[in-house]
């Protein structure tokens, strides 16, 4: 993998008109968030976190399914300085932010241009009569108030699908784009880490990461937290 200074890092950002950031755990740690390394650490010796997030378990462990996915909410995290910066690119050039992020964080900070891949656990809602709900009125009970039916995050589990519209849109803002930065993410998860093969010929790959991240497409990587380099731009 080549590699790049912080400085050239920051000019390739701010010499691009057209730039998609593909975001992951990493970003949001500065929030207060764990990383999925850190929940598998706090889980260890139960079941796999893979499980627990799982369409089985919410549906035949529905009170183990509820008890895990109520540690991934922190409703008193607030954007950092990625969040915000990527957010304010936006009013003066073509930015994309496609997340791995179930957070809501890019939202918050005003990203308007965004892609949520894997959902928000803020988007919740009732499988039974489909009405939405306050991600509130979740944590206090995973039951309906109305219907009684099993409320939910939107949120992709494991065993789930994507939806066909959040695949073609996270598509098209990597292949429009002149520029992909790949923040805060080891890049292993499918079918997210397949959106670079559909980035053009002539694009250049910037990752910011503090280890090394396999692309399978040429890149250029910046050992950093990405903190200090988005708190330059």
């Amino acid at each position: 993998m080549n590699t790049l200074t912080i400085e050239a890092g920051i000019e390739w950002i701010n010499e691009a008109q057209s730039i998609t950031f593909l975001t992951g755990a990493g970003v949001s740690t500065a929030s207060g968030i764990p990383d999925y390394r850190s929940l598998s650490g706090v889980y260890h010796g139960l079941e796999a976190p893979e499980y627990l997030l799982s369409r089985t378990c919410m549906l035949q462990e529905p009170e183990k399914f509820y008890g895990f996915v109520k540690n991934l909410y922190h409703p008193e995290a607030k954007p950092n300085i990625i969040h915000q910066a990527i957010a304010d690119m936006e009013k003066r050039k073509q930015v994309w932010v496609v997340s791995q992020n179930i957070d809501g964080l890019h939202e918050q900070a005003g990203s308007k241009r965004r892609i949520d891949f894997h959902g928000s656990l803020y988007q919740c809602y009732c499988q039974k009569c489909s009405q939405s709900v306050s991600a509130e009125e979740y944590l206090r009970n995973d039951r309906h108030e109305q219907c009684g039916g099993q409320l939910r995050p939107g949120i992709v589990l494991y065993e789930e699908g994507f939806e066909e519209e959040t695949i073609s849109s996270a598509v098209q803002a990597v292949a429009e784009s002149e520029l992909i930065v790949i923040v805060g993410t080891s890049f292993q998860v499918h079918p997210f880490c397949d959106l670079i093969f559909y980035a053009k010929s002539d694009a250049k790959i910037l990752v910011i990461n503090q280890t090394p991240v396999v692309t399978q497409k040429e890149s250029f990587y910046v050992e950093t937290d990405a903190v200090r380099l988005f708190s330059r731009l």
